[in-house]
């Protein structure tokens, strides 16, 4: 598996966008974000596509660039928070990549992704977010648990992508 992709999943906030980048830069790999994907072949920011063209259709995206990136090499994926949760997408990345799930508490989430005010999170605009985050979680637990799970809370960036640098070239 030497030169099999890392994929990086879990819940908004765990960190997968700034420990991939550390990870491709440590290993020379190319980093690829899936919702920066979608939106820059879309010219839409996700919120927007979710709009306009609706949910299913940002979904038939994801499937899109899984089966993609799923056939390329020396690649670390940030995944959106749900494509891995989709068993066929799952599939087309596993198949040539090693999937981490990061995990971060309820309360590090919400204090992470209030503190990026640049990203829009559309599934947290309704009432309480960290009642959101925390009812989010827990329908997601089973589809994240699957994956070898990370925890990142309380850990830097570095750390983390220490320790995944280590259960990769492990294997």
């Amino acid at each position: 598996m030497a030169r099999a992709n890392i994929i990086l999943t879990g819940f908004m906030g765990t960190g997968k966008t700034t420990v991939g980048k550390l990870l491709a830069k440590y290993l020379g790999y190319l980093f690829v974000d899936t919702d920066e994907l979608i939106q820059a072949r879309s010219g839409q920011t996700i919120p927007e596509i979710f709009r306009e063209k609706g949910e299913a259709a940002f979904r038939r995206m994801e499937a899109d660039i899984a089966r993609e990136l799923g056939g390329m090499e020396r690649l670390i994926v940030s995944t959106g928070g749900r494509l891995m949760l989709d068993e066929g997408n799952a599939a087309a990345l596993g198949a040539n990549g090693r999937v981490f799930c990061l995990q971060a508490t309820p309360e590090e989430i919400m204090a992470r992704v209030t503190g990026d005010a640049s990203v829009e999170r559309p599934l947290l605009q309704a009432g309480s977010p960290i009642d959101r985050i925390v009812e989010l979680m827990q329908e997601r637990t089973e589809g994240y648990a699957r994956f070898t799970q990370i925890l990142t809370s309380d850990k830097t960036p570095e750390e983390v992508a220490r320790c995944l640098l280590d259960l990769y070239q492990a294997d």
